[in-house]
């Protein structure tokens, strides 16, 4: 495939939109692979899935997925035959799920599921790899297994290779589901955690995976009522899982000369392309008594 891998929302194409066959899918990379259901690889991650039909162990809940990888079925009768393995798009989806890469996710008409269109292919929105794991099909074969959460509904955002952070008012969008829930721009936490190399700015450590490394965005004003922190470059730091749940516990906090107080000491790392807002610091000392 030529064409390079994109990840997030393709211009000109929202949620619901029906294409005819997989072939219409190409030109413009929203899915660049006419016979794959996945369109990725193990080095940049995986951007996009199709739901076909393809394996009897998928899945699909509508807004979560537990979707099966690729490798391992006979094309003739789509019953697993050998085991899958780690490999190329699969191993792009575990890089989605540690960078917090956005997914594509489009159901086709052979997809048994209440989600799938009648005819044809439509897109179902952007997607989030939540969890990964490897178990023994209904064929007696290993198949790696990923869990994925809705995480789209139209939202206007840049493409993950836009790497100039953008520090304009963000607007947190809502969708109606079981429940309210606020909708978090991964692409952001990913533009700042990719600045870091997947370092904490506190301890400097960075998580090792299967094939890369692991960091978290850490709001500093935290979005949803009350706080209504906005998903913003200048309100994100790239922290290690323990540094982010202290830091949301309030156990430490961060002065604006970037020292930190509380049960840490030290100074937290600052990339010269990031720049901090310090009404939120100083709202996050506020809320957790350190001022």
């Amino acid at each position: 495939m030529s064409k390079p891998i994109l990840f997030g929302e393709i211009e000109d194409i929202e949620e619901g939109y029906h294409f005819n066959n997989r072939k219409e899918m190409m030109p413009t990379s929203f899915h660049r692979n006419w016979g794959a259901g996945i369109d990725g690889n193990s080095k940049e991650g995986t951007a996009a899935i199709v739901l076909s039909g393809g394996y009897e162990d998928d899945l699909d809940f509508g807004e979560e997925i537990v979707y099966t990888g690729a490798g391992g079925n006979d094309s003739n009768t789509g019953k697993q035959v050998r085991d899958q393995t780690w490999e190329k798009g699969n191993a792009g989806l575990l890089i989605s799920m540690d960078q917090g890469l956005p997914v594509r996710v489009i159901r086709g008409s052979t997809h048994k599921s209440e989600f799938s269109p009648k005819k044809g292919y439509s897109y179902a929105g952007l997607y989030s790899v939540v969890d990964a794991w490897e178990e023994t099909g209904k064929s007696g074969f290993k198949i790696c297994r990923f869990r994925l959460e809705y995480s789209g509904n139209n939202q206007h955002k840049k493409t993950i290779h836009q790497i100039e952070l953008d520090y304009s008012e963000k607007i947190k969008k809502r969708i109606e589901s079981t429940v309210l829930r606020i909708v978090r721009d991964t692409k952001v936490a990913w533009q700042i955690k990719r600045l870091y190399d997947f370092k904490c700015q506190v301890c400097q450590i960075s998580i090792p995976t299967k094939l890369g490394h692991y960091a978290e965005g850490a709001h500093i004003k935290p979005l949803g009522k009350p706080h209504d922190g906005d998903d913003n470059p200048n309100n994100l730091i790239c922290l290690c899982p323990n540094h982010h749940i202290m830091f949301d516990k309030g156990v430490f906090s961060i002065k604006d000369d970037l020292q930190l107080i509380g049960c840490l000491s030290g100074k937290l790392t600052i990339n010269d392309n990031h720049t901090l807002n310090l009404s939120n610091l100083q709202y996050h000392r506020q809320t957790h008594g350190f001022e």
